[in-house]
């Protein structure tokens, strides 16, 4: 019996749980979560979302964050299509489920670009700003990063930075700030719905897609990958989370400078 194929065999990732349950994943890829866990919270619990979600983010920084975040959802679908690039049907069991994967989803990012700018109109910046505007420096901080480690990454970390970090993250901000009745009733009723209607669909409780782009990099993985190999790929989960936040600090900068400036003028 040739040894080295069986080992490779028995390191091979299948899962047997339930998808969105970390306990169905490998001990490896339980400790990643949690080593980034903190990084995550610095997305989620960012101050942009409680302002945005009691209708008090102001003007500028609204405009800022729908141009400055606007690269990231009009090149999503490309970062997919990057990642799709990487793999080779017939290579590995992960390469086949995040090509069956890739494939389908990159349909299903087709209208977020539309959805998107409607969100914008509705919050009164016109959709010409958003496409042709000049957003303030370093609000591209997670679309250079996006585009960056799914042109010259391994599949498993390209995935786990957009479709695990980015995805998973946005989906809990946008939950918050969707079920914020004073959000919502900040839209006149007759454009709530279509300005709605990005934060509905990022906020589905159920949302699947972060803990499929799980499965697919510990299906690529393996249960005892190289520690170096963990480390890279949680670093750049990290790296997601931190141009997160950096992109969503950038958006409020002007916010800042103006509430300095009017406790000077006091």
């Amino acid at each position: 019996m040739n040894h080295s194929n069986h080992s490779s065999h028995s390191n091979h990732f299948e899962r047997s749980g339930p998808l969105t349950e970390l306990t169905s994943y490998p001990q490896w890829a339980q400790q990643m979560v949690a080593d980034c866990e903190s990084a995550k919270r610095g997305v989620v619990e960012h101050e942009l979302w409680d302002l945005m979600g009691s209708a008090s983010l102001d003007r500028v920084s609204t405009a800022n964050f729908m141009m400055g975040i606007w690269p990231v959802i009009e090149r999503f679908p490309a970062y997919m299509a990057l990642s799709l690039l990487k793999t080779r049907f017939g290579r590995s069991p992960g390469d086949n489920l995040a090509r069956r994967w890739l494939v389908r989803n990159i349909r299903v990012e087709q209208n977020h670009a539309e959805y998107w700018l409607a969100w914008a109109e509705g919050e009164g910046v016109e959709r010409d700003v958003v496409l042709h505007g000049r957003a303030p420096h370093g609000t591209g901080t997670l679309a250079s990063w996006c585009e960056e480690i799914c042109t010259t990454g391994s599949l498993a970390a390209s995935i786990a930075a957009t479709n695990y970090a980015v995805e998973g993250a946005t989906g809990e901000w946008s939950q918050k700030v969707y079920e914020s009745k004073a959000y919502a009733e900040s839209f006149p009723s007759q454009v709530r719905v279509g300005s709605l209607r990005w934060l509905q669909l990022h906020a589905a409780y159920d949302d699947t897609h972060p803990w499929e782009a799980l499965e697919i990099v510990c299906t690529l993985m393996g249960t005892a990958p190289a520690a170096e190999e963990v480390a890279h790929v949680g670093d750049c989960i990290k790296r997601s989370y931190v141009s997160m936040r950096i992109s969503m600090d950038r958006c409020m900068e002007a916010r800042h400078e103006m509430e300095v400036m009017s406790e000077a003028a006091a």
